[in-house]
């Protein structure tokens, strides 16, 4: 059943990409905090805007066999819109749950090993969720949307008189 949609190689291919993704998103998300006067929202809104390029191009090379694809446009617009759904989900699904756990539970902050770098565990635990989440959503739609003939992409080219 390779070719089913929750099939052994493409999630680990995909998990990988996504791996990748993640932690960019969590580095730039930290830097943009620390650098500048972000707020949470907006470190998180950054940090998922430089891992969406990033995640495009390593999800068409490496996940779901679509390397050899002649259709990077059409990918690149579906790329976009599932991409869309999973900003929404990853920087409000975040921010909610630590604006929750933050009115819930005390802020706790831990100093990383070796560093002065004070890590804020409800962010961390926030933003890891949210990213765990919409890495299931985004694993279905890219495989069932994305990186598959739909033709969505056709429809949406008449609609605009493209």
């Amino acid at each position: 059943m390779a070719s089913g949609l929750f099939n052994r190689r493409d999630i680990l291919a995909y998990f990988i990409v996504a791996a990748i993704g993640a932690s960019l998103q969590l580095v730039a998300g930290s830097l943009f905090q620390d650098w500048f006067t972000f707020s949470y929202e907006q470190a998180l809104l950054a940090g998922y805007v430089i891992a969406f390029v990033v995640g495009f191009f390593l999800t068409k090379l490496f996940a779901f066999n679509a390397k050899n694809s002649t259709k990077t446009r059409r990918e690149a617009v579906k790329f976009t819109l599932v991409s869309i759904v999973s900003c929404l989900i990853t920087v409000y699904g975040s921010s909610l749950l630590y604006d929750y756990s933050v009115s819930k539970f005390n802020i706790l902050t831990v100093v990383m090993p070796l560093s002065v770098k004070q890590v804020n565990v409800n962010k961390l635990v926030a933003h890891t969720t949210g990213m765990g989440v919409s890495f299931l959503s985004n694993y279905v739609l890219h495989k069932t949307f994305t990186f598959h003939n739909t033709g969505f992409y056709e429809r949406l080219k008449r609609l605009l008189n493209l």
